[in-house]
């Protein structure tokens, strides 16, 4: 896949999306329940195409998302590294899974990649978030299905796949 080809750029706009959903304006209250959508975009491709999209797509996603996000240079590019290999180690996996239980192993994925970005807190002495942390995990796990079965209909629906 060409990063220039219709796929390649439909696979970048979905990135930059999601970056933009990251840090959009919310309301005070609603932020808490901002579902980790450039994990969950990454994942995604991670799952249907393994070979073009990795380890390497997510630390540039991640150092992406740090720069736009102002969060400490690093902290998302770990934890989008750590996720994007075990989603392209697993994906034959995962992808043999009936969507609810996709559903489950990417919740899976979220909390990983909750539990390395808590561990970057802590040893950057920041305090401990409330439980309300892991409430974007649990979102991510009830949008999974409809993500999965959108952005399936949008890829059968171009004309190059």
């Amino acid at each position: 896949m060409s990063m220039w080809s219709r796929e390649g750029l439909f696979v970048v706009s979905t990135f930059v999306v999601a970056l933009f959903l990251s840090i959009v304006p919310m309301p005070s209250w609603a932020n808490e329940y901002r579902p980790q959508w450039v994990t969950l975009i990454l994942i995604y491709w991670c799952l249907m195409r393994p070979t073009a999209i990795g380890v390497f797509s997510g630390f540039l996603l991640g150092i992406t998302q740090d720069l736009v996000a102002g969060a400490l240079l690093g902290e998302n590019a770990l934890s989008l590294s750590v996720v994007a290999y075990l989603a392209g180690e697993l994906h034959r996996r995962i992808r043999a899974f009936p969507l609810w239980q996709q559903a489950v192993a990417v919740w899976l994925l979220l909390l990983i990649e909750r539990l390395l970005s808590l561990w970057v807190l802590g040893a950057t002495g920041q305090p401990t978030p409330t439980l309300a942390y892991w409430l974007p995990t649990l979102i991510g796990l009830l949008l999974w299905p409809g993500l999965s079965l959108l952005f399936d209909r949008l890829l059968l629906s171009s004309p190059v796949t």
